[in-house]
């Protein structure tokens, strides 16, 4: 792996590779160029759970003819198509290249074994709602006991931009999560349950479950069950699969079907 990235740096097949450099007993992202083809052996192959596709969108915002290699790992296809189709990202200039696998942390809220759990009730908890229930399991419970765990769950947040700034698929110049006259940049914590429901509409045919929103969270709220519930009404009324294949254009909520649809995640 290491040689083959040496040689797409000598041969100009990239201009810079990104991937992940232990620096003082820590991971973190790192810009490998070919003026120093020899710091590629500290390369880290095993996958990190830093956005590496949010770091190329930034570069190609500076840069926009820049080539980049990229090592990825298994949602980072996903992320990539996203990019693609919403013309953040062109294919023809970045290569991804599979690392090791995904970092223990992102594997443990990665884990799809809620898929499998059915209707068991097993994730019920007191107040709130668990990250690891299914939808099914989510929405059990009756209309006004959801709005009051997820109500529950929404004003734990603290507004620290932590779910909104390691997301790679988040992108907007401009961000309405930051507009004063819808949440009040000025205000802690934000009014619930605006923020989170804003930013959901936004992740709706965007979210590729990767789970670092969660990871980033110090409130443990349970930002991918509302994401992927968004997604799958996405799904139910326009056939959309995020991320799957480059032969979609990109997405956005328009209509009045799927503001009504929406209606009942507030609720929720």
């Amino acid at each position: 792996m290491k040689n083959k990235i040496k040689e797409w740096l000598k041969s100009g097949q990239i201009d810079i590779f990104l991937g992940y450099k232990t620096l003082q007993g820590h991971p973190l992202p790192h810009a490998f160029g070919k003026d120093n083809l020899e710091d590629i052996d500290t390369l880290i192959t095993g996958s990190n759970y830093y956005p590496l596709e949010k770091i190329a969108t930034k570069l190609v915002a500076e840069k926009p003819d820049i080539k980049i290699g990229m090592i990825t790992q298994d949602h980072s296809q996903r992320a990539l198509n996203v990019l693609y189709i919403w013309n953040q990202l062109d294919p023809e200039n970045i290569k991804p290249l599979k690392g090791d696998g995904c970092s223990s942390n992102l594997k443990e809220h990665a884990d799809d074994s809620h898929r499998e759990a059915g209707k068991s009730g097993q994730f019920k908890k007191q107040f709130g709602m668990n990250t690891h229930a299914s939808i099914e399991e989510a929405e059990i419970f009756a209309q006004q006991e959801r709005f009051q765990r997820w109500m529950y769950e929404f004003q734990k947040c603290i507004k620290c931009y932590g779910c909104r700034n390691i997301c790679p698929v988040c992108f907007c110049k401009q961000c309405s999560l930051e507009h004063s006259n819808l949440i009040g940049t000025g205000s802690l914590p934000p009014e619930a349950p605006i923020y989170h429901l804003v930013r959901a509409v936004h992740m709706a045919g965007r979210c590729i479950d990767c789970g670092l929103c969660e990871e980033a969270c110090p409130a443990d709220i349970p930002l991918r069950l509302l994401y992927r519930k968004v997604n799958a009404i996405v799904t139910e009324l326009f056939d959309y699969e995020t991320g799957s294949r480059l032969d979609q254009s990109p997405f956005s909520i328009i209509g009045e079907s799927i503001t009504l649809k929406l209606k009942p995640i507030a609720a929720a």
